[in-house]
């Protein structure tokens, strides 16, 4: 195998954290922000990229490093090497309430596309890189425009989404049509594209946008229930306005605070 090959295990329910183990001169890769735990013996390194291309040079660097500002991530990630003589332990937090999936890209020929904010670490030895959309419906309404993310290896990688996920198994020519946000990632096999939703009505007070994401078989497919995109616009829209949090959950509302004093004009 070309990746490094790491044991895991993932811990809790809705706030999930996977912890890897580490052979002697094992190292995982992963993404700025998602360090939880390690144990003594691991050291800390920060490489351009993800470490997949350090063995060409500079230019390898840099090139690596450049395909992740595409995506809207850092050009940097963190590579934790076990540099002692047995095993050790190092822990990465999903970001927000969701769970998370591993992937063998072994079992998926070796690819995997997901969105650009679905990536959380991998072994390292598995590239991160971009996956440009050919089709201009799908780079224009498809919510992750032109590029969606790539993990390409044969090692484990780990994405995290939002809420509960389903592992969807499309067989050949099988269609599924999902919300654009509620797509984690697919197989290099499954045909992705966007489909217009017909109907005046639908498009007006449906709720749901003018665009829903059209998978096709073979192939598979994971879907979250809760995009961070939604739970973020339902958080804003429930904050109160000018900072006058009192009347929340009161049938009251408003009028409560204006019969407690609170009246601001």
């Amino acid at each position: 195998m070309r990746s490094h090959e790491i044991d895991y295990h993932i811990y809790g329910e809705e706030m999930q954290y996977v912890e890897i183990e580490l052979d002697p001169q094992e190292a995982v890769v992963a993404e700025a922000g998602s360090f939880m735990m390690m144990e003594s013996g691991i050291e800390m390194d920060t490489i351009f990229g993800d470490g997949s291309n350090q063995e060409k040079g500079i230019l390898g660097k840099i090139f690596s490093a450049g395909k992740r500002v595409l995506t809207g991530e850092s050009l940097f990630m963190t590579a934790y090497l076990n540099q002692d003589g047995g095993k050790r332990k190092v822990s990465f937090a999903s970001p927000y309430p969701g769970k998370i999936i591993p992937i063998d890209l072994t079992e998926f020929g070796g690819k995997f596309i997901c969105q650009k904010d679905a990536f959380l670490c991998a072994a390292k030895g598995v590239n991160v890189g971009i996956e440009f959309s050919k089709k201009l419906g799908r780079g224009l309404f498809g919510g992750e425009g032109f590029i969606m993310q790539k993990l390409e290896g044969d090692g484990m990688a780990f994405v995290h989404a939002g809420g509960t996920t389903a592992k969807k198994e499309l067989l050949a020519g099988e269609v599924l049509k999902i919300d654009t946000g509620c797509l984690i990632g697919f197989t290099k096999d499954v045909d992705y594209d966007i489909e217009y939703i017909k109907g005046i009505k639908n498009k007006i007070f449906g709720g749901e946008g003018v665009f829903y994401a059209r998978l096709e078989g073979p192939g598979t497919a994971y879907i979250q229930s809760l995009p961070f995109s939604r739970l973020a616009g339902r958080i804003l829209s429930s904050l109160p306005k000018g900072g006058n949090s009192k009347g929340e959950g009161s049938i009251l509302g408003g009028l409560g605070d204006l019969l407690d004093g609170d009246n601001r004009f």
